[in-house]
């Protein structure tokens, strides 16, 4: 994906730092620290020998710990020298960033290998937690021109590489094929919002589930998913470092959604899971990450579909943002660590490595020359994934880049998908409270 100048910019500036106190009061990890990561120098690993141990941390993204202990056995068989201990850091990134700040803090227990979040990980680049790993890019040789260019790009910032690709994703759109077909519906998703509107009814009266369409719970990543109706309408939560949450294509979007819950009726809100809320049959359809896919396959006692995200009136694609996680390397760790670490990286993202890891969660595999034909054979919808990528849009600033506004978009969500809030006057406040933290911890940064 193109990045915005502005975006590099930030990300390229040295020394920037958020609120702690802030962070604090969303949940996240503080973003204070103090080497500069852009000024780090790149690290000279010629005559070091690998650690005989690391540790790897994961959240087990799509349900992985499986595919992740297999592919730590092979390389055990092929680095016998060098043990990697796989750790369960977290339910979730959220949880595995709290666990990384409180080791970095204490400056003991770090990992070798962490998984970075697309929300948290920048936060650990600007507060020089990790190193750039270009300098094991070249020794151990590892093919950064055959990953999947948008996905290895995210990670890439002041011409240096922060971290490589894993478990990549991006929404998709499920449906109950069985509910489409007993409703007179076409199997697919549908194209726009404004045409699965006219769908619901019939699905709501035809099917026996409780809804046509279930939010994804906003607890978890309401403004991820959510950016796909905003876009769609001609909105969007920002537009460079312009809060725009509260324009009146934003509105009218949010609008639409709350309507489709409380004046339409077909629409309901996921407490937890929306893809297992889908896989029980309480909804038609929803959307949830591609990392879900495999689960929702084996789960659901009836037929499934995927598809591209629905555009809306005003844009009918590139309505699709990516997620997701990567894998970094923490910078308080010795060199001998750092290498084991690099080692088993290399290892981790080899294309056959990248292949069976997407087809055991469904994400998408970040290596181009992966061999999916197996993989796709057996799971042809990871296909829609795939083709998907090419029509994903860069997501916005104020979801990735301001600290902690992630949780402030799903508080303003929840308000208005949950308690029937006033959209107008909570997206009037959001902007205020994404304004307030872009004045006090973004933009003396950006000099």
């Amino acid at each position: 994906m193109t990045q915005h100048l502005d975006r590099r910019h930030f990300l390229g500036l040295a020394g920037m730092t958020a609120s702690a106190a802030a962070l604090a009061a969303c949940g996240g990890p503080s973003t204070s620290g103090t080497p500069a990561a852009t000024e780090a120098a790149e690290i000279d690993f010629n005559g070091v020998k690998p650690a005989a141990k690391i540790d790897f941390w994961s959240n087990h993204p799509g349900k992985s710990q499986d595919v992740e202990k297999a592919i730590i056995e092979k390389f055990h068989a092929k680095f016998p020298d060098i043990k990697v201990n796989l750790v369960t850091a977290g339910a979730n990134y959220e949880e595995i960033a709290q666990k990384f700040q409180t080791s970095q803090a204490a400056k003991t227990g770090l990992p070798g290998l962490v998984v970075l979040s697309d929300v948290w990980w920048f936060r650990y680049f600007t507060n020089g937690s990790i190193i750039p790993v270009d300098a094991l890019v070249k020794q151990l040789d590892i093919k950064l021109d055959d990953f999947r260019k948008s996905l290895v790009d995210d990670y890439k910032y002041s011409d240096k590489q922060w971290a490589l690709p894993y478990g990549r994703s991006t929404p998709l759109f499920y449906y109950n094929k069985d509910h489409f077909q007993a409703a007179g519906l076409p199997d697919r998703a549908p194209k726009t919002w404004q045409e699965f509107g006219e769908w619901a009814p019939k699905l709501k009266a035809s099917s026996g589930a409780q809804y046509a369409y279930i939010y994804p719970a906003l607890a978890g990543y309401a403004g991820w998913t959510l950016q796909n109706n905003l876009w769609g309408w001609g909105g969007s939560w920002s537009k460079e470092w312009e809060i725009t949450c509260d324009s009146p294509e934003s509105i009218e979007a949010l609008q639409w959604a709350q309507d489709s819950i409380y004046k339409n009726g077909w629409a309901g809100v996921s407490s937890k899971e929306a893809a297992d809320d889908f896989s029980a049959g309480l909804t038609s359809s929803t959307i949830s990450s591609t990392g879900s896919l495999l689960g929702v396959l084996k789960s659901a006692p009836f037929n499934v579909g995927v598809g591209f995200l629905p555009g809306g009136p005003k844009a009918e694609t590139n309505v699709c943002p990516t997620g997701g996680a990567g894998l970094g390397i923490p910078s308080g760790i010795s060199k001998e660590e750092q290498l084991a670490a690099g080692t088993f990286l290399k290892f981790m993202t080899e294309p056959e490595n990248s292949a069976a890891f997407s087809a055991a969660t469904g994400y998408m595999p970040t290596r181009e020359s992966a061999d999916m034909t197996a993989v796709l054979a057996q799971t042809p919808q990871i296909q829609t994934a795939m083709d998907q990528l090419a029509v994903t849009r860069v997501q916005d600033n104020a979801r990735v880049f301001l600290p902690g506004a992630d949780q402030e978009l799903a508080k303003a969500a929840a308000a208005i998908l949950t308690q029937q809030a006033d959209v107008k006057s909570t997206m009037t406040n959001l902007k205020k409270t994404l304004e307030g933290i872009y004045e006090k911890d973004v933009k003396p940064k950006l000099g």
